[in-house]
């Protein structure tokens, strides 16, 4: 996959800016009365790992106007080496817009984390392409890949309208496409239809596609790997014959990614990942990673593997930094991994922990 080097920004996501309420020391929500808050969402997580690691990086959004949250959030996004673009919507009193809450804990051993999304009059579900020059983006300053969220694509009508329209602007323009199929089935409750019919096309846009089987199954009806498997190793042929089938339903895609994740505890997981490039099948069978809190790995592995397509290493070194960064996110608290250096992300995939002086 060849890019073209004359572009401002590497990589441009379009996202729905929150922040995220956890608990201190793994409790529940309903038992503590201390919390940390920081700013977050699925796509900054994603994008963190190319800016930590010095790429140029643009954020689309919407904030609140005059919202301590809104200057948060833009505070945040500055200190994570960010640009970031978007319109201040007057919050319109007490019951107007205001940013998401994602309240969670992040459990401990056999007790499951537990997640409360609070989106009710979210400024992001009234994203829209007129909120930005896509002209000056896309053709004067360049983009090399735009990343697309399943989790914005259906978060409203409005929002589907506005993945769709950037996916389209961003193919006549020579911008590279990637699709993180995101599937939650509260966003599709009673969308089923119109969502399946905006994901086919923005996948049959995408020059990379990524999800788990449940991801390629509910939203875009791909048949997904064979039952009875033992555990997530002894299934890997077939989630290559899934990979197939998606392949061959969307033949314009060049790039193919799932990871694989089987949850022993939840504080120790069994983490691979599969990716089919071109002709190239390559595999990071099921690794036991320790898990500090597991909500943003999916998302690491997503940044990690567009990091490599983007610094333009072999493919199976796209996985290899994918499947690390993953790894590494779930030793953070803050929903994304913030890496020194490339360095320190190929020591956790050499298993390499030792101490550095």
């Amino acid at each position: 996959m060849e890019l073209r080097k004359e572009f401002k920004y590497s990589l441009v996501v379009p996202t729905s800016m929150g922040v995220r309420i956890t608990p201190i020391n793994g409790q529940p929500v309903h038992s503590s009365s201390t919390f940390i808050m920081h700013a977050t969402s699925a796509e900054t997580n994603v994008a963190s790992i190319s800016s930590y690691l010095g790429m140029p990086v643009k954020v689309l959004t919407r904030f609140v106007k005059d919202s301590p949250i809104s200057a948060l959030i833009k505070s945040n996004l500055a200190s994570r080496h960010m640009d970031y673009e978007g319109k201040d919507v007057p919050q319109g009193g007490p019951w107007g817009y205001r940013h998401q809450f994602n309240i969670a804990d992040s459990g401990y051993g056999v007790r499951g984390p537990r997640v409360h999304n609070d989106r009710a009059g979210e400024v992001g579900l009234s994203l829209s392409i007129d909120d930005f020059d896509l002209d000056r983006l896309f053709h004067r300053e360049g983009v090399q890949i735009i990343h697309l969220s399943g989790l914005i694509a259906a978060l409203s009508s409005e929002t589907s309208r506005f993945c769709l329209e950037l996916a389209r602007f961003a193919k006549k323009s020579g911008t590279r496409i990637s699709f993180d199929l995101n599937h939650r089935a509260s966003f599709w409750k009673g969308r089923e239809e119109e969502l399946r019919e905006v994901f086919s096309e923005i996948a049959g846009l995408a020059d990379i596609l990524i999800g788990n089987e449940e991801d390629f199954q509910l939203c875009l009806g791909i048949k997904g790997p064979d039952a009875g498997g033992r555990d997530i190793d002894s299934q890997i042929d077939s989630f290559k014959e899934m990979i197939g089938r998606v392949k061959e339903a969307f033949p314009q895609t060049t790039v193919f990614a799932n990871t694989l994740r089987e949850v022993v505890s939840v504080n120790t997981h069994m983490w691979g990942a599969i990716l089919h490039e071109g002709n190239n099948w390559h595999v990071v069978k099921p690794r036991e990673i320790h898990v500090l809190d597991r909500i943003g790995g999916g998302d690491g592995f997503v940044g990690g593997l567009l990091y490599g397509i983007l610094r333009g290493w072999e493919s199976e070194r796209w996985l290899q930094f994918a499947w690390a960064a993953g790894a590494m996110a779930t030793t953070f608290l803050t929903d994304y991994a913030q890496p020194a250096d490339e360095e320190q992300v190929w020591s956790i995939w050499e298993g390499n922990a030792r101490v550095k002086r």
